[in-house]
């Protein structure tokens, strides 16, 4: 963020350089109901602090694998304080993701045994294209 602009007065290429989005991320949350549209001061859209404090949940909620839906959800939870429902879609996210760590898991192993099957020196078919036939 440039020093001397105040937080209240980003225009929306700032706003999205300060939370590390492009523009048209920006554009896509506010479709989206996630992030709000504001009135126009001079003939251009300055945007807060709360506007960049919620860009940045919305970005660090996606990177945990959250949809935009339930980044929604959280969004309205957190104005509500209620900490049970978010450790439940959390704890929920936990377990998603644990299951797609193992299924990369078991891909990887496989994928490492084709690799080694498919050794420089050996002759005949390559298992690696022979396994991905249909």
């Amino acid at each position: 963020m440039v020093r001397s602009q105040h937080p209240e007065e980003l225009t929306i290429g700032k706003l999205a350089a300060a939370a590390h989005v492009g523009v048209e991320t920006v554009r896509f949350y506010q479709r989206r109901g996630l992030l709000a549209t504001p009135k126009r001061i001079d003939g251009i859209r300055r945007y807060g602090e709360a506007d960049l404090s919620r860009l940045r949940f919305i970005r660090q909620a996606q990177t945990a694998g959250f949809t935009l839906e339930e980044i929604r959800q959280l969004l309205a939870l957190d104005a509500g304080e209620d900490r049970a429902a978010a450790r439940e879609m959390a704890t929920r996210r936990l377990a998603e993701l644990d299951a797609r760590m193992e299924d990369l898991q078991r891909a990887r192993a496989s994928l490492q045994k084709l690799v080694s099957e498919c050794a420089v020196g050996r002759t005949g078919p390559c298992p690696i294209l022979k396994s991905f036939e249909a």
